[in-house]
Parts: structure tokens; C-alpha cells; sequence
């Protein structure tokens, strides 16, 4: 049934696209437009339905482009996911400082926008005594300014994509334009993506981001070490979100923010592999997750070490 309904949504997107892209061709060169149409780029076929010799001549294609727009060579490769493996996330709540240095890595390491800002992680920041029992994240401040952290009396819980099991956005989007890898990850194929927001709004946790308009990234603050599901640069009108660095992760390294946290509160692994570091705390911690009654699974597990 799901492969069916894929099928019947793709057949629908390229209709719309053929349909679209006669006017674009008719449109082409015209004084007032701010670029002309890729029409290989436009009619592109969906990640998953690409031959490899289809994906080698798209990767090609995309680091051309970006060596033009940037002015330095750039690797954009698609990794697949690893034998076995099943990633997670643990963030220890009571040895984050909120200095926030995970969120600026992730920038830097995933070409977010500078201008304007997106940001995949939020930090937080709680009454400590407001969240002994339960925590409210309409109470959360997320713009907290202090001259040093961690502040007196404040806790501070990071957010970001929680990578679900059960993912409400992969079911709310109309296009197939983003699904759930085997090694867990919540991955988008940003060519499909059409803009809809649909799976910004089912998401409970924030964690998807709107491009208004066309990112702003430094071109010597570029990272050219990117990945088709993941860094590489989005465009203008297209949703995008935290991928747990998967140009890093699928090669065996720890995320952006893992190796940037000062005070090591963040754990990464696999979960299957029970030598693995976060299959440890998930046995042995009291571990919680966001919003458990959505029944979404996430697999970002929050503890107190």
C-alpha cells in the first residue's frame, strides 16, 4: 500500500512539474527573472528512484553549481546508511551549561543560513524549580541573554529534530519528499520538497525550518563537504531540518554539536551495538523522551546523570 501511494504521488508531482515546466520554458531568458530554469535540475526524478549512474551525474551536476556560486571546490556525496545501525541521541539535562555552543556548530557544519538566522537547535531555558515534575515549554525561553551561563537557578533543555520512530511530518507531506532512512534518520530530498509547510505543521517539536528567502551563507563560512540528504546548500522556498550531520555520522563520527559540547552532555551512537555508549545509558539511566504521549518514539533521550 505505501509503495503504491508513493508511486501515485510521484506520478502526481511530475504531472504537475511537466505542466510547469512548459511555461518555464517558455519564460527562460526573459528580462525580470532572477535566474534561468535548470530543466534537468526541474524534472529531476525522487532520491530513491535514481540509478546509480542517474545519482553520480546529479551529484556531478550539484558540485558544479556550487563551485560556481561559492568559488571553492565542493564533494557532494550519498552515503547510504551503514549495516546495522541504528542511531540515537542522549542529552544529559543536568551537565548542560546553555553557552549554546551546539547550536553554532550546527550552523557552521550544516550551511544554515546566517541572514536570516535558522538555527536546528533551541536551547531552552527553565526555571530549575518549574520543572522538577513536569516540563511546559510554553514557559521555555529560547532568547535568554545572560552575561554568563549556566545562570542561577535555570535549567536548560536543547531541542531539535527527535529523528521519530513514528514521524508525523514523513506522514504529512503530499509529495514523498521526506521519509525515514534505516539507520533512523529523518532525511528530505530538498529538490522535491514543494514548500507546503504541511510537515512544519505536524511536527510537535519545532524542529522543521522554512527558507523565506534565499539563504544567507558566507562564501568563506561555507562547508563544501556535503551530502545530498543533508548540508548541502537549500534553497529559497524549501523546508529544512536537523539530519544528526549524516556527511559526518555515516562515516563513522560523532555529530557537530557532540564534538562542540564543553561539558560533554550530549551521546551519540548506535543502538543497536550494545558496547555502544548510548545503548548503555538507555539501559542503565532514567531516561525520558519529549512529549511521550504522542506516541511519535523519539529516539533523542533526555536523562540526569
Amino acid at each position: 500500500m505505501q509503495d503504491t501511494d508513493h508511486k501515485e504521488r510521484t506520478t502526481s508531482r511530475r504531472q504537475f512539474l511537466k505542466a510547469a515546466g512548459t511555461v518555464a520554458g517558455a519564460t527562460v531568458g526573459l528580462p525580470g527573472t532572477s535566474k534561468a530554469f535548470d530543466l534537468e535540475e526541474l524534472f529531476q526524478q525522487h532520491f530513491r528512484e535514481l540509478s546509480q549512474e542517474d545519482l553520480e551525474r546529479v551529484l556531478q551536476r550539484m558540485e558544479r553549481k556550487y563551485e560556481e556560486e561559492y568559488g571553492k571546490p565542493f564533494s557532494v556525496e550519498a552515503t547510504g546508511p551503514l549495516d546495522g545501525v541504528m542511531f540515537g541521541y542522549g542529552l544529559d539535562i543536568s551537565r548542560c551549561i546553555g553557552c549554546r555552543r551546539c547550536v553554532y556548530a550546527c550552523v557552521d557544519e550544516n550551511n544554515q543560513s546566517r541572514d536570516p538566522q535558522i538555527h536546528y537547535i533551541r536551547v531552552l531555558e527553565f526555571e530549575r524549580e518549574e520543572v522538577q515534575r513536569w516540563i511546559d515549554f510554553e514557559k521555555g525561553d529560547p532568547f535568554y541573554d545572560h552575561e554568563e551561563v549556566p545562570a542561577e537557578g535555570k535549567l536548560y533543555l536543547p531541542v531539535a529534530c527527535q529523528q521519530c520512530e513514528e514521524p508525523e511530518c514523513v506522514r504529512a507531506c503530499p509529495t514523498t519528499a521526506t521519509w525515514q532512512e534505516p539507520d533512523g534518520i529523518v532525511v528530505i530530498d530538498y529538490d522535491w520538497c514543494i514548500g507546503c509547510r504541511y510537515c512544519m505543521a505536524a511536527c510537535p517539536y519545532g524542529a522543521r525550518h522554512f527558507n523565506w528567502t534565499e539563504p544567507g551563507i558566507p562564501e568563506d563560512e561555507v562547508n563544501p563537504k556535503t551530502h545530498y540528504l543533508g548540508n548541502r546548500p537549500r534553497a529559497h522556498g524549501v523546508v529544512e531540518k536537523c539530519t544528526w550531520c549524516i556527511q559526518r555520522t555515516r562515516e563513522g563520527r560523532y555529530t557537530a554539536c557532540v564534538e562542540a559540547c564543553p561539558v560533554g552532555a550530549r551521546k551519540f551512537g548506535n543502538m543497536l551495538d550494545p558496547k555502544s555508549e548510548i545503548r548503555y545509558l538507555i539501559e542503565h539511566k532514567r531516561t525520558f523522551v519529549l512529549k511521550a504521549e504522542l506516541d511519535t518514539k523519539p529516539k533523542f533521550f533526555y536523562f540526569y546523570g
